[in-house]
């Protein structure tokens, strides 16, 4: 069973196909038509809804709550809304049943009329579901700390960053930006007036805690269910209808299990790509693994190389900033900030709001694709993977007796990718985390992203470059250079990185590095950009990324 609210009103789900999206629920199951049908590829942010994870203990003290965030209703799947509060544009307003004229709109849907904001109205509930979750963030962290900075006014950077996966055709976005300055004037002037404020913050924690208790229950039942096999009767399906079925383990435990007995199940994480599947090729995957309640693989932690136990033997090795494979984009940025601030840096490049929410690294890594923002950059970085293999289920001995058993493997990122979309993943394999060494003093990274639009877009080719100097600083000792969209697979240039090691820290040999660039990739022509375009633009950032450096070299030394 999947247990969420929806506008305020709980949902208990057991009987659903688990392939179903929020968007599909929303307007074919609670018929909740605020909420618009675009892309279906979660782009366009027509269906961006609001949403917000439940507190999972017996608080029912506000400063439990956790952050609001939107997510694209048209690629998610509905069963990733477990234990969360869904919301959509008809719940923001403060309107009492039957008399609509009473209500009190939500100041980004009151500034959005005020500032003329909206024209068709098709993309509108999209844009104040953005506006909205910005404004209830801001207003949640100044009742939650009111340190000083919550006090401070949201800035227009911080609106065009909220709106910046919501695409508008007809209004532009000038008067969305006004609406989205001014609904904090209106937020503020009714607290003066003192006009009460919708809080949307369910704090219902002992109601939400029956999510828990209905798996329990469901847990119980579970031996008559007709289960593919009897080792994973243990583990009953959150979501089923006829063969389909969706599981959510609680634990790598439980999800090493399922895979022994599901080894071609297909692992969902944030299925910001996956869900492509289901709403553009449209597929309906027999056996769902959804890893959203695996905390252990939503964390970050910085250790030893040699100290994950796969028997590294780098004969330098350097502390790592080990990432769990479920860990989201946004969850990620405070981490990389600290340790790799010009990676941090492309983040607000790197698709939506929306997408970063919900987009996990080990998905990214795992989808293969050669236009994936993550790839190229870890493989600069010199990264390596933790990958876990699971065994096949032994029929012939008692499953609830049988020890599952599973191998664990790491290698280093650049041997994971095979071809065009095939890596080192077998059936009842799945990614643990990514391993990525500390920068050095000496070592200096940098990273270009080349596309149509500035944010919210896939890229044309993206290049990565890390360089190591010398202890003078007259010579480049080892440089990395990763590239995406330029070949099948995200990769490393050796023939490129070879001609800059050892050479003078010139502009001159990121030249002759340029230069050699055809020898180790032939782009193709697609509908992003042409053979030549990437090839040129390529080698141009190259002897970019060089002079880049040689500026802040002489910048240090004044």
């Amino acid at each position: 069973m999947i247990s969420f609210y929806l506008n305020g009103k709980q949902q208990q789900i057991t009987e659903l196909n688990p392939n179903t999206t929020v968007l599909e629920y929303l307007r074919l199951n609670a018929r909740q038509m605020d909420t618009k049908e675009g892309c279906g590829s979660g782009d366009c942010g027509a269906c961006t809804v609001m949403a917000q994870r439940l507190p999972m203990n017996n608080s029912t003290d506000a400063s439990s709550s956790q952050p609001f965030y939107t997510l694209n209703a048209c690629i998610t799947l509905l069963s990733l809304m477990d234990n969360h509060h869904l919301m959509t544009a008809a719940y923001l307003a403060d309107n009492p049943e039957h008399h609509p004229e009473r209500a009190q709109l939500h100041p980004a849907q009151q500034a959005m009329v005020d500032c003329h904001g909206s024209q068709c109205g098709f993309c509108t509930p999209g844009f104040v579901m953005s506006l909205a979750s910005t404004y209830e963030n801001h207003r949640l962290q100044k009742h939650q700390h009111n340190n000083g900075l919550s006090d401070k006014d949201l800035s227009y950077a911080d609106i065009v960053a909220s709106i910046s996966g919501n695409l508008c055709r007809c209004t532009g976005y000038r008067p969305i930006i006004e609406a989205g300055l001014s609904m904090q004037k209106i937020g503020q002037q009714r607290e003066a007036e003192q006009l009460a404020a919708k809080d949307l913050t369910l704090t219902l924690a002992t109601d939400a805690m029956a999510n828990t208790q209905s798996k329990t229950t469901a847990s119980e039942s579970a031996t008559s269910m007709d289960n593919t096999n009897s080792a994973s009767s243990t583990i009953a399906p959150a979501l089923i209808e006829g063969s389909r079925q969706l599981f959510i383990p609680q634990s790598t435990a439980e999800l090493d299990q399922l895979l022994a007995v599901h080894p071609k199940a297909t692992i969902w994480a944030g299925g910001t790509d996956l869900g492509l599947t289901v709403t553009q090729q449209l597929i309906d995957h027999e056996v769902i693994i959804q890893l959203s309640a695996i905390e252990s693989i939503k964390s970050w932690s910085v250790a030893d190389a040699n100290a994950a136990g796969d028997n590294y033997s780098a004969t330098a090795a350097v502390p790592e900033l080990i990432f769990g494979a479920g860990m989201s984009y946004k969850r990620m940025l405070p981490a990389l900030e600290q340790f790799f601030p010009e990676f941090a840096q492309l983040f607000e490049r790197i698709a939506s709001p929306q997408i970063r929410n919900m987009g996990t690294i080990g998905g990214n890594v795992a989808n293969a694709s050669p236009i994936g923002d993550l790839p190229p950059i870890l493989l600069a970085l010199e990264s390596r993977i933790h990958l876990r293999h699971c065994a096949p289920a032994d029929d012939s001995q008692n499953s609830q007796a049988a020890e599952k058993t599973y191998s664990d493997e790491w290698m280093p990122l650049s041997a994971f990718f095979l071809d065009y979309k095939k890596t080192k993943l077998r059936a009842g394999s799945y990614v643990v985390a990514i391993h990525i060494p500390l920068m050095q003093d000496y070592e200096h990274l940098f990273i270009h992203k080349i596309s149509k639009r500035y944010e919210d877009d896939i890229s044309a080719c993206l290049v990565a470059v890390k360089i190591a100097l010398s202890s003078d600083g007259m010579t480049i000792d080892e440089a990395k250079i990763g590239l995406g969209g330029m070949a099948a697979i995200p990769l490393l240039v050796k023939n490129s990185q070879q001609a800059l090691m050892g050479q003078p820290f010139t502009v001159a040999s990121f030249e002759r590095a340029a230069k050699a660039l055809p020898m180790d990739v032939s782009p193709l022509t697609d509908v992003r950009a042409s053979r030549e375009y990437r090839l040129h633009v390529v080698q141009r950032l190259l002897i970019k990324c060089g002079k880049q450096l040689l500026n802040s070299s002489q910048a240090q030394s004044v």
